[in-house]
């Protein structure tokens, strides 16, 4: 028994000098900038008809638009609640549905300036207009700054020895 003893001591010890490796903040914030710069884009002009000068905003455009913007906001503040309360500082689970959402804002955003949407049924002939852009860069930097914190440490820990994985493989 004291032998055992002085072992459990032992790994509670190292486990207690090791400190908890955390995810670095630096992609939640490069997610946090695209999630915010994405949600000004609506309020911009997406489309302009070339037949009249009312040119129309996301909001008026496309309800996807201010969808993917408000779901981006959902994301960021679980993002953030995560990054306070998990263990090692992020979910990976939810990061990665952050930057699949922002690879789809990112993907609507670049189809919608090839060929832009909204006019097909009014029959207008539509041309892109800022906010598209706008849009398409704060994708493109949600997305990249999802994929940062995905890649940090979340629950694997690189620190696995022989005593490790036999003291926890009971």
């Amino acid at each position: 028994m004291p032998e055992n003893q002085t072992k459990n001591t032992k790994n509670t010890n190292t486990a207690k000098n090791r400190g908890t490796r955390r995810a670095k903040t630096t992609g939640l914030a490069v997610a946090a900038a695209g999630i915010v710069v994405f949600n000004i884009s609506p309020f911009l002009n997406w489309v302009n008809p070339e037949d009249s000068a009312d040119p129309r905003t996301g909001y008026e455009t496309d309800s996807l638009v201010p969808f993917i913007a408000y779901l981006g906001l959902g994301l960021l503040v679980a993002m953030f609640y995560a990054s306070k309360r998990a263990r090692r500082g992020q979910h990976r689970g939810l990061t990665l549905v952050s930057m699949a959402v922002g690879i789809a804002a990112t993907l609507q955003c670049l189809a919608f300036a090839i060929n832009p949407m909204g006019g097909l049924e009014r029959g207008d002939d539509l041309s892109t207009d800022m906010g598209v852009w706008v849009g398409l860069i704060g994708a493109a930097v949600w997305a990249i700054g999802s994929y940062l914190l995905a890649k940090e440490i979340e629950g694997d820990d690189d620190e696995h020895t022989d005593n490790y994985t036999r003291d926890n493989a009971r």
